[in-house]
């Protein structure tokens, strides 16, 4: 969609909207500090236009980085954590690779062996060309029986998928979920499944770009503030 439609309709102009939404993905904000932020500028905004911002760009800011992002390793991390959804416990399911590089997720209300073959299928289809050549897990057996699945699915000629199921080795994406969740800050709980995807493709797409897993970009906080606007077709 062009970014001239993108923003039709919208009584703010273009930057403040995109600044407003990198706040609140980038930082552990809630609505009304990044409303407050903004009132120092002397922009009156209020908490509903803020949510609906944030759920409008953020999958569109990561539709539009994902031709951007480098090529990941074939060693993949894969855990599953949790996180409150209007009011109740759903799964979210990571997998990252060797460099700490965000490969996909998914968020689901079960936890079971349905659950992981759905998102390690997902993962793998997004990869295409490059399915990974092993994935470190827990020693959760779910993973296990997937992972011999899969395998059994691809042309015997292709190299099976390695399955390293050391739970010490698995700390990589351990910590990622921490520093994940450290930017959820005061907001404890998402209203809905369809909210908490967008918001969580927002943060996973601006952690990836602050990371530097985004391919010719100046590795600062303005280096991002430009490539965020470009991509939107806003001058630098």
């Amino acid at each position: 969609m062009p970014s001239k439609q993108q923003f039709k309709r919208h009584r703010f102009p273009p930057a403040v909207i995109l600044c407003a939404v990198r706040m609140y993905l980038r930082y552990p904000l809630s609505s009304q500090d990044v409303i407050d932020l903004l009132a120092e500028q002397r922009l009156d905004v209020d908490r509903s236009t803020v949510f609906r911002w944030v759920q409008k760009f953020s999958p569109e800011l990561s539709r539009r980085a994902e031709r951007h992002l480098r090529r990941s390793s074939l060693d993949w991390h894969v855990d599953e954590t949790y996180i409150r959804v209007g009011g109740k416990w759903r799964y979210l399911w990571r997998a990252i690779d060797a460099n700490g590089q965000l490969v996909d997720f998914r968020l689901t209300v079960r936890r079971d062996a349905k659950a992981a073959k759905a998102f390690l299928n997902k993962a793998i289809e997004r990869a295409r060309l490059h399915r990974p050549v092993s994935i470190c897990t827990d020693k959760a057996p779910t993973y296990r029986k997937v992972i011999r699945a899969i395998n059994h699915r691809y042309d015997p000629h292709f190299d099976h998928i390695r399955h390293i199921d050391r739970k010490y080795l698995n700390n990589r994406i351990e910590s990622d979920h921490a520093a994940l969740k450290r930017l959820f800050g005061c907001r404890q709980s998402f209203r809905s499944l369809r909210s908490a995807k967008a918001t969580l493709q927002g943060m996973e797409t601006i952690r990836t770009i602050k990371n530097g897993h985004i391919q010719s970009r100046e590795t600062s906080v303005r280096g991002e503030i430009a490539f965020v606007n470009a991509l939107f077709g806003l001058a630098v």
